[in-house]
């Protein structure tokens, strides 16, 4: 018979994880809704790259507003309401017809998603126990494999045949699961612990960020966040664009995509393996560095066989140090802190969000070659590595305060 802790654990990770899935689904989708607007709306590349931008402004305030939040009116009320803002954005951008409308939704689809991630990653971080939280939280971020292998799957048989609308409309059922959740999700128990002990302002959990206990670890996730954020966003929401731009069709292209997506998972899996057994600077450091390689190889590759390679290796490497950022992110910080710090990195990463994509939509209307847009990111993931290689704290095995 199953112990109850057990049980436990791993329904939260799927209560939580189906959320993180269907954001997932939202952001994969909106990749290839660029590509779609792109020929429907006649959209120039800087207009593509503002759809991808007001997404991350969203994010950076949500994170912000919700990660503040959370450590007043606990993770599990802001989960569920970010989780509802979101979808709800979602479906009413498919009514739209207009770009500007259809930002102006992006920006709250975003403020939703932004606040949900971090809050979503300290509920769990906070309710498993120190010896199994890294691969707990790993295995959250998987979740975001399969919402990307969703949308992947939406936009290759969905947007070609039934239209873009369709798809988005899709996407908002998570409003649905949202209110399913209120039933019965536990609450953080070190949250519920300390609530009523040690509550401390807004400006006084700010303050606490840069102080002498925690400003290196402020500064390390800040830098972190900001390089991963960037490349991240700058390269996949083009991903599809990119490889129109190579020469291939839009069908083509959503084809390889959906290859590269696959390699998600394994990236997950084997971070969730190694973060437990090598420590979180280990993963982190490694899988960063392997995606600053994979990215100059993709953006130089002269081959469909290199560039397809070099694809799956990105997606492997990128999402492995997804899940061992959003593992790292949470340990950094007290429970009074910990949804202050974790959104507040997250909020400065999201800038990193708003100009990847514009950086990417500037230069490709001044014809910049492909190779040297990547060669920007591969610098950029490098930089964060370097970051958590000097400042960062091994925290494996480490209780929570």
């Amino acid at each position: 018979m199953k112990n109850k802790k057990e049980v436990s654990t791993r329904r939260l990770l799927g209560i939580a994880g189906m959320g993180w899935m269907f954001d997932a689904m939202d952001v994969g989708m909106l990749s290839f809704i660029i590509a779609a607007l792109k020929v429907e709306w006649n959209l120039t590349p800087e207009e593509m790259g503002w759809i991808g931008s007001v997404n991350s402004i969203g994010m950076a305030v949500g994170a912000f507003i919700f990660g503040l939040m959370a450590d007043r009116v606990g993770r599990k009320n802001v989960f569920i309401i970010t989780l509802l803002l979101f979808s709800v954005g979602s479906g009413g951008s498919a009514l739209t017809t207009s770009l500007t409308a259809f930002l102006i939704l992006r920006f709250f689809i975003g403020a939703g998603l932004g606040g949900e991630l971090p809050v979503a990653s300290t509920l769990v971080s906070e309710s498993v126990s120190a010896d199994k939280r890294g691969r707990i939280v790993v295995l959250l971020e998987s979740f975001w494999a399969g919402g990307w292998l969703v949308a992947a799957l939406i936009s290759y048989f969905i947007i070609p045949k039934f239209g873009w609308q369709v798809a988005l409309i899709i996407s908002a059922i998570p409003a649905i699961y949202a209110l399913y959740l209120r039933m019965g999700l536990p609450d953080s128990p070190r949250f519920t612990a300390v609530k009523d002990k040690q509550k401390v302002s807004a400006l006084e959990s700010l303050r606490k960020l840069f102080s002498k206990d925690y400003g290196r670890q402020t500064a390390m996730l800040w830098i972190v966040w900001f390089c991963v954020v960037f490349s991240y966003y700058g390269m996949f929401l083009w991903l599809p664009s990119v490889m129109v731009l190579k020469g291939f069709s839009l069908i083509k292209s959503f084809e390889y995509v959906l290859i590269m997506t696959l390699a998600q998972l394994p990236g997950y899996f084997t971070a969730a393996w190694f973060i437990e057994k090598f420590g979180r600077k280990f993963v982190l450091v490694i899988y960063l560095i392997g995606t600053a390689v994979s990215a100059y190889i993709f953006g130089s590759a002269e081959t469909t066989g290199t560039l397809l390679i070099a694809g799956i290796l990105l997606s492997f490497f990128n999402l492995g140090a997804w899940g061992g950022l959003y593992a790292y992110s949470p340990e950094q910080y007290p429970t009074i802190i910990r949804g202050t710090g974790t959104g507040m990195a997250a909020s400065f990463g999201r800038i990193g969000g708003v100009l990847g994509p514009l950086l990417v939509g500037n230069l490709v209307a001044q014809h910049v070659s492909i190779s040297t847009i990547f060669m920007i990111f591969c610098i950029s993931i490098l930089i964060g590595a370097l970051a958590v290689f000097i400042l960062g704290k091994e925290t494996k095995n480490q209780e929570l305060v």
